[in-house]
């Protein structure tokens, strides 16, 4: 009996690596060299490419690709019908598949419903990427993005509550009271709460 679940129409190709506890519902596709970790979500109709790696405690809402080079770490929520992409110029014509640039979602992210994550940046922890962002470029730990092309508008708590940062640089999150310093552009939990 396996540790995890699947719905009987989802297609899991030998060789994948599920973790215990995870769920994989209708008409997902995870493909044989795909490694998925414990207790994660997988919505209807997502697809789950060779050679990504999923950490522990990933939810993946309905119709999400996630492509070759793709790397996803703890806690990462992604939203319904939000996008990876892993060429930077494709042709139909032209295999590219040498040139598959790698992305990485850092532990705790929130990418909102139909934003576009572009080939070859790194998603910082605990970013949150507003609904229908475009990513063009590296997003620091913390950070709000909304738009196309994606600008930060602000910070986030690890609780995914909006912070105001005071004149001394210094925010605490409204939920949980944990505080953060901002120091050279960088936003940082304080290590009594870290």
């Amino acid at each position: 009996m396996s540790s995890y679940y699947s719905h009987p129409s989802a297609i899991i190709d030998e060789g994948a690596s599920i973790g215990s506890g995870s769920k994989i519902w209708h008409f997902c596709h995870i493909m044989s060299k795909a490694k998925i970790g414990k207790n994660c979500n997988l919505g209807q109709n997502v697809f789950v490419a060779d050679e990504v790696t999923l950490g522990n405690n990933v939810k993946v809402q309905n119709n999400v690709s996630i492509y070759e080079g793709v790397v996803i770490e703890d806690n990462v929520f992604l939203g319904p019908s939000m996008v990876f992409t892993n060429v930077m110029n494709p042709r139909s014509e032209v295999s590219r598949k040498e040139e598959y640039k790698p992305t990485l979602v850092k532990e705790g992210a929130s990418v909102g419903a139909n934003a576009t994550i572009v080939c070859g940046n790194t998603i910082g922890q605990y970013a949150f990427i507003g609904a229908g962002t475009v990513i063009t470029k590296d997003v620091p730990d913390y950070a709000l993005m909304v738009g196309n092309p994606g600008k930060q508008l602000g910070w986030m708590s690890k609780n995914g509550q909006r912070l105001q940062i005071d004149e001394n640089n210094y925010a605490q999150c409204p939920m949980t009271g944990e505080m953060y310093h901002l120091e050279n552009g960088r936003l940082k939990l304080m290590p009594d709460y870290a």
